[in-house]
């Protein structure tokens, strides 16, 4: 591997995305979102940056933009309040971090990353990582912050629909936009460094403290730098109880699978379970994989030309 290839990937959430619902100006404004992500992180790799910086930097930006289900985006639990969760993972070490259940860390996935070098720890929850947050300075804000009136929509449309109302009606078709989402981040620096980024606001009308597949180590996020980065997306019971992301590392390091086939296969697992969703990945030889078994995931990936390829749909 040249010493100066590097690589980057990023997803903005897996679903029934369809052309027909979605409007020019709305495909417009979730394409840049992907494109400033792709821009933050990439900057900080074609400088020689760390790979880890590179993908907390691009899932930071996702997190502030709300048209994503993570940080300001998050969506609504059945108590109308917003518990997100977030995961960052170091490739070279296999160090993690992550938190889960936060409701006033603007950027979840700055937590999971002080978890992980300011702390013995992996996994804080709750109001204990956002007193370590306080403790590290990350910035909290209101829980006025998250709040959005699509997703507060959206809420009240899947109550209607959870509690049998709207049968037949068309305003209470929910969409999975309505439901889940997440974001994430893999990239590969130009030391060979691998590093993986995911974070979300979770399901919407989820019960107050349910976790994902997002935060936890090896379901929804992995790094080694002898195998891949990965990062989830989808229905985050069955990416948990398939333990999909560490499942592609295996696949290559045990089987000697080819980055793409060993992503394939490993959604292939939570999808025989229930589960639809996708994941992103790139391997330690800047291959990339970005399988999906849903109608659309928000993608975006750099070329090594420097350009940005950005894509929703199925079709291309």
């Amino acid at each position: 591997m040249s010493k100066s290839h590097i690589a980057l990937v990023v997803h903005g959430g897996a679903g029934t995305i369809e052309r027909s619902k979605m409007t020019p100006e709305r495909e417009r404004e979730y394409r840049t979102g992907i494109e400033n992500a792709l821009r933050a992180g990439s900057t900080i790799l074609r400088r020689g940056g760390a790979a880890l910086d590179a993908v907390e930097a691009a899932v930071r930006v996702l997190e502030d933009d709300p048209h994503f289900n993570a940080g300001k985006g998050s969506v609504f639990t059945s108590a109308g309040t917003n518990e997100m969760d977030a995961a960052i993972m170091d490739g070279k070490t296999r160090s993690a971090g992550a938190v889960a259940g936060v409701e006033h860390v603007r950027n979840p996935i700055v937590l999971a990353r002080a978890v992980m070098e300011k702390s013995k720890y992996v996994f804080l929850i709750g109001s204990g990582a956002e007193e370590f947050a306080k403790r590290n300075n990350i910035e909290l804000v209101d829980s006025k912050y998250f709040f959005t009136q699509d997703r507060w929509d959206a809420l009240q449309k899947v109550k209607a629909a959870d509690n049998g109302g709207g049968s037949g009606d068309k305003k209470f078709i929910i969409s999975d936009a309505d439901r889940h989402g997440t974001v994430g981040a893999v990239a590969l620096d130009g030391s060979g460094n691998l590093a993986a980024a995911t974070s979300t606001g979770g399901t919407t009308n989820k019960l107050p403290g349910r976790v994902g597949d997002s935060p936890v180590i090896g379901a929804g996020t992995f790094a080694d730098n002898n195998t891949c980065a990965v990062s989830c997306t989808g229905d985050g019971e069955f990416f948990i109880r398939a333990a999909v992301a560490h499942e592609v590392s295996v696949l290559i390091e045990e089987r000697g699978f080819s980055l793409r086939d060993a992503a394939e296969s490993a959604l292939a697992k939570s999808q025989k379970l229930g589960g639809s969703g996708g994941l992103i990945a790139v391997d330690k030889n800047g291959s990339i994989a970005l399988p999906f078994n849903t109608s659309g995931m928000y993608r975006g990936f750099l070329q090594e030309d420097g350009t940005f390829v950005v894509d929703i749909y199925r079709d291309h």
